[in-house]
């Protein structure tokens, strides 16, 4: 029966609710969904969607878990696939294993999988995901959290990269005893395509400006090439504002005046500098949600690498970034309504002292936190149940 009722709920009350589509994130102003193919390539049986979950290492697991009790009680269409793998399931079964159910479902919610920087022969799955299924766009909003105590209150900004190449091609030699090469990646055909949905997104979300960050004054033929890529699409948005900047100042910049920035157009390396360093001025690595898209699927996941190992089962971690994730990808598959009222609640609550986790700042628990969530959502659903009843 109860099952029946977040049905009923998902599917009558909240489409006669009046939700803006654009779902907030305190004044929202960006959604990303579904293209036709890629709502093709998403399963739903039922009027419910099939998702992927990437368990990964750290926090990973319980925070998911987490998630997915606040999408009961939310009402949430959505059924998930669990896949364990992380950095201890190197058999690369594991990694088809998961490949196999992205392809299936379309859609994956993952949690971050630890690269060992120490171990030669060990290969990052995270870069092995996104290259398999051609996740070749990794957006990630980092925009100031009311409540939350950062170094700056008025930041808006939208980092978007090119994910499949650059110095992540994973294409290193020792050539002779002690001489390392690393190759670097660069092809137009990628630069013009993150550079393009990077504009197209500006246009579509009503930002006004983008800016290439680049290092074309000495890597001149690859970032060179990648500059090229962005001036010539700039051509045909001429009310979107382009410039350009090299990295080591975009960084400097970033620290002292991010206000300045709208959307950052970056390589692979750069972008996952720039969106680190911008998930810090904000409130740090638990509050920023990420996505990675493609042609045909899409990964939402914390918008930065850290899988907080040193807080697993400390009942201490930040579930914010994820959640926020999760928002984001029920936009993605059309579900606004839900989207909006999970992610109204989250902000709401981690905007209050009393449920702030330590890395805000405060003393909450992970589950102090969750429970303030589901308090908050609870009275919401029930008067939704109720419209649709009456109604």
């Amino acid at each position: 029966m109860a099952a029946l009722t977040r049905r009923l709920l998902c599917n009558t009350a909240w489409r006669q609710t009046v939700v803006p589509s654009l779902s907030s994130f305190g004044n929202r102003n960006y959604t990303i969904n579904a293209t036709e193919q890629q709502v093709l390539s998403c399963a739903k049986y039922g009027g419910r969607h099939c998702v992927t979950l990437m368990t990964g290492d750290g926090v990973g697991p319980e925070i998911l878990t987490h998630v997915q009790e606040i999408f009961r009680y939310a009402g949430a269409p959505i059924d998930f696939e669990t896949v364990e793998i992380n950095s201890s399931t190197t058999d690369a079964a594991y990694l088809e294993a998961a490949l196999l159910s992205v392809q299936r479902n379309g859609v994956a919610l993952k949690g971050n999988i630890e690269t060992k920087f120490d171990d030669a022969e060990f290969r990052s799955m995270n870069v092995a995901l996104r290259s398999r299924l051609d996740l070749w766009s990794n957006i990630v909003w980092c925009r100031s959290f009311k409540g939350v105590n950062a170094r700056y209150d008025d930041i808006d900004i939208v980092l978007i990269r090119e994910n499949t190449e650059g110095e992540y091609s994973s294409l290193e030699h020792e050539s002779v005893t002690g001489v390392v090469e690393s190759l670097k990646i660069i092809t137009a055909e990628k630069c013009e395509r993150i550079a393009r949905y990077a504009f197209d997104f500006a246009a579509r979300n009503g930002r006004k400006k983008v800016t290439a960050i680049h290092k074309a004054n000495i890597m001149k033929l690859a970032d060179g090439l990648f500059l090229e890529s962005c001036r010539k699409v700039s051509e045909d948005y001429a009310d979107i504002k382009f410039s350009d900047m090299i990295i080591d100042n975009a960084s400097m910049q970033m620290v002292s005046r991010p206000q300045q920035f709208d959307v950052l157009l970056m390589p692979n390396l750069y972008g996952n500098i720039l969106s680190s360093i911008a998930a810090g001025l904000v409130g740090g690595a638990g509050l920023v949600p990420g996505m990675n898209v493609g042609a045909k699927y899409a990964v939402f996941e914390s918008g930065t690498r850290n899988s907080g190992r040193s807080l697993k089962g400390k009942n201490i971690a930040n579930p914010t970034g994820m959640l926020l994730a999760s928002c984001d990808m029920l936009d993605y598959l059309g579900h606004h309504n839900v989207g909006a009222l999970i992610r109204e609640s989250v902000l709401d609550v981690i905007a209050q002292p009393q449920h702030q986790t330590p890395d805000m700042g405060g003393q909450a628990t992970t589950t102090d936190v969750i429970q303030a969530i589901i308090d908050d959502i609870k009275p919401k659903t029930q008067t939704s149940l109720q419209e649709a009843q009456s109604g």
